[in-house]
């Protein structure tokens, strides 16, 4: 569990990575004074605009640091999701951040759909599902919007490029990991 003070200041810290970036100046503060931020976590960076989805952009592995992971996502939600044209100056005001620090991955050893869907446990699973080169995420919080498992599997398969019913078929790498999602809203 991420204490509410480390919560707070990570969600200052992506906020004021934007603004910096938008003022095309270096960042007043970086994390480098808490053991908690030179750990290696998987995260993502989510904004939102009146509600709805304006970027979200990260990185499922603990690769980086969750300070270096933070600071890269985002600026990437903000202006590199290809779904969305750059954040502007003027939006700024409009945007809310929400965090999600991811578990480990782990494989999700199951014997047909069936026992998929058992197995799954909406909005406490974030999902990976891999077929060849194809793979795709979706984080816990997606439930909200999908909270049927077969049209959560099918969306997500849809997502990687691949057939909706491809969840149904043996060949498919599965994949699941926990959320601590925090946002500006609810803090």
């Amino acid at each position: 569990m991420i204490p509410e003070k480390n919560k707070k200041e990570l969600l200052k810290y992506a906020r004021e990575i934007i603004k910096a970036k938008i003022e095309q100046r270096s960042p007043s503060f970086d994390l480098t004074n808490c053991e908690l931020y030179a750990e290696n976590r998987g995260c993502f960076v989510t904004l939102h605009k009146k509600g709805n989805l304006r970027g979200c952009i990260g990185v499922i592995n603990p690769d980086f640091s969750l300070a270096e992971a933070v600071k890269m996502n985002a600026a990437n939600a903000a202006f590199d999701d290809p779904r969305f044209f750059p954040l502007q100056n003027d939006e700024l005001k409009e945007i809310e951040l929400e965090i999600s620090v991811l578990t480990i991955p782990e494989n999700l050893e199951y014997s047909d759909s069936n026992d998929l869907l058992k197995k799954l446990i909406p909005e406490k699973h974030g999902v990976i599902i891999s077929k060849g080169f194809r793979k795709a995420t979706f984080l816990p919080q997606v439930w909200e919007q999908l909270p049927d498992p077969v049209q959560f599997l099918k969306q997500l398969c849809t997502k990687a490029g691949l057939n909706p019913f491809s969840w149904k078929e043996s060949d498919l790498s599965v994949q699941i990991y926990e959320a601590e999602v925090f946002s500006e809203q609810k803090l």
